[in-house]
């Protein structure tokens, strides 16, 4: 089958409301709890899920994917494809229709010029785009008429659904973001906290990091949606709070990514006002290895930047020994339960695309303390921790603050004591930590870490994008505002080589080859990423709020135009 074929046929529609409105704003006001609180309303300035799933709300793509990963169009009237003319025969175009009538929560028009300025926004070159790998191999943006955009490839596109598709490539209004391009980008406060949207919601106050408020948008296209008419997102806290607040006080609606431990989520469940949901997709949980260098005493400005290699992670042994000295099924039993699986991949599904690697799975403290031997990194003195030509085999390692990550932390710390690696625990508040503010220290993006954990997935089932992400040159740095998807700032001519070969081959399982070389060569062959649990998606919501539908490939939030109050 290739993906030509796919194209022609796979592309499902959606039925999306199970319940009919009397009219827009009728149940009143949802409640939603984020512990991890958004700090930006823009997607294209912060890669952390918690913005991007906030900004859904009010920013919205062509079209997204549903809950089984179907592609639907919401601005577009339907999903190009070979079939119906949108894709091109050679593959190196797609043809993208609006909707007639559609119009900014302002209300005016939504044009082709609207979607053509989002490429310009993103492929600014000073933009510091953090969805920039949305727009691999785009070479033109074009606009026939007010209603037409047709994306040009510099080659055929397999999946060309990378611009405009999904929760993490929304369209913006020119008009409001036009003076907020290249290095502008980050200092447009009012558009960055209240961009102008098509969704079912508008933003009436930001405050970072803290709370947003919302009401309906009065320029909906449905007239009978959203249902309510108006919406609080709190955020803050912890995942603990979180769930309590939907499953045993039922202050809250719906409480996000419950990472918890399963005995507690239970006990919860049995307060009787809320039921969790959950379902897998591609969420991993990761170690990345910083391969440049994050020591204070280099000068500001050059730290973790590729002019200074890792001093001790640049050893592959010692990131392999790392990963060795990990008990993975402990961690799955400790963290999730039935909600997390271990793995050794950083694309975990679909199984089109999930590596057979199960090297990882055993724990090998005895091999890990043979290799760090090998590359010559010996406890001379006694003290427990290894050296090598005067350094210490010492780590800072950080992730958000949560207390499953905690947990890792403090278990992954004492496996790598037993190895002698001198391991500094730092956790960041959620918020600060999966924040874009180019000016604080403690962001992942500017990992000022030796190693860093956390968790994040791709809209879609088509790795593509989420692989491109590790492409030499996509590195968070000070020129593009510490924006950037290459989080560990990994650079191997190989797998770049690679990700040109996949953008180019349409046989689905010649894509599910390549794919599964180059998830194998950034976790196993050069294991600059530490894969750790390929997580459940676990959130909850009221037993009073109707029309939830988790989506793993999507933003959770998704659909909100679609819930209701039950009676």
């Amino acid at each position: 089958m290739t993906f030509k074929t796919y194209l022609l046929g796979a592309v499902a529609s959606l039925a999306l409301a199970p319940a009919a409105f009397a009219e827009r704003g009728a149940d009143g006001h949802v409640n939603i709890i984020y512990w991890q609180a958004p700090s930006i309303m823009t997607p294209y300035l912060s890669g952390g899920t918690k913005d991007i799933e906030a900004a859904s709300l009010v920013l919205e793509p062509l079209g997204r994917y549903d809950e089984t990963g179907a592609l639907v169009p919401y601005l577009a009237t339907e999903i190009p494809t070979v079939e119906n003319g949108g894709v091109s025969e050679d593959l190196t175009s797609i043809t993208w229709k609006l909707k007639e009538g559609l119009v900014w929560s302002d209300g005016t028009p939504v044009t082709s010029a609207d979607v053509k300025f989002t490429g310009e926004y993103c492929m600014h070159p000073e933009g510091g785009c953090a969805q920039l790998a949305k727009f691999t191999g785009v070479k033109s943006v074009e606009t026939p008429d007010d209603l037409t955009v047709v994306v040009t490839f510099a080659e055929p596109m397999p999946n060309p659904y990378g611009p405009f598709m999904g929760g993490q490539s929304p369209i913006l209004q020119k008009a409001q973001f036009e003076k907020c391009l290249g290095a502008n980008a980050s200092s447009c406060t009012d558009a960055n906290f209240k961009p102008i949207g098509t969704g079912p919601f508008v933003v009436d106050e930001f405050k970072p990091n803290d709370v947003i408020s919302l009401s309906a948008n009065p320029n909906f296209r449905d007239p009978a949606k959203p249902a309510f008419a108006t919406v609080t997102l709190k955020g803050g806290g912890d995942a603990e709070s979180a769930a309590r607040a939907v499953l045993q006080t039922g202050e809250f609606d719906y409480a996000w990514n419950l990472q918890l431990a399963p005995d507690v989520l239970a006990s919860m469940t049995e307060g009787g006002t809320g039921v969790p949901v959950s379902a897998f997709g591609t969420l991993v949980e990761r170690i990345e290895m910083n391969m440049t260098d994050p020591s204070p005493d280099l000068p500001e400005g050059e730290r973790s930047t590729v002019a200074h290699p890792h001093p001790i992670l640049s050893d592959f042994n010692v990131r392999k020994a790392l990963s060795m000295a990990i008990d993975r099924p402990l961690l799955v039993e400790v963290g999730y339960g039935q909600a997390g699986r271990a793995t050794c991949n950083l694309v975990p599904a679909p199984a089109l695309y999930a590596s057979d690697n199960e090297e990882c799975l055993t724990q090998d403290l005895e091999g890990a303390k043979a290799l760090l031997e090998e590359s010559g990194w010996t406890d001379s003195d006694g003290d427990g921790v290894r050296e090598k030509d005067g350094m210490k085999l010492s780590l800072l390692y950080q992730t958000s603050t949560n207390a499953v990550r905690q947990d890792f932390q403090a278990l992954i710390k004492d496996w790598w004591n037993q190895i002698g690696v001198e391991t500094e625990l730092r956790n960041v508040d959620s918020s600060v930590f999966f924040g874009g503010d180019p000016g604080s220290p403690d962001t992942f993006q500017k990992f000022y870490a030796d190693v860093e954990m956390y968790a994040n997935n791709f809209d879609g089932t088509d790795p593509q994008s989420y692989l491109s992400m590790y492409r030499c040159g996509n590195e968070p740095k000070p020129s593009s505002q510490w924006q950037g998807e290459n989080i560990n700032r990994f650079c191997n001519e190989e797998y770049d080589a690679l990700l040109d070969e996949l953008a180019k081959t349409g046989e689905l399982s010649k894509r599910g080859e390549i794919a599964k070389k180059l998830n194998d060569l950034i976790t196993k062959d050069t294991m600059t990423i530490v894969p750790l649990v390929d997580r459940g998606r676990v959130s909850a919501h009221s037993n009073s709020l109707g029309g939830v539908i988790l989506n793993t490939w999507d933003s959770e939030l998704w659909n909100a135009a679609d819930w209701y109050r039950v009676k």
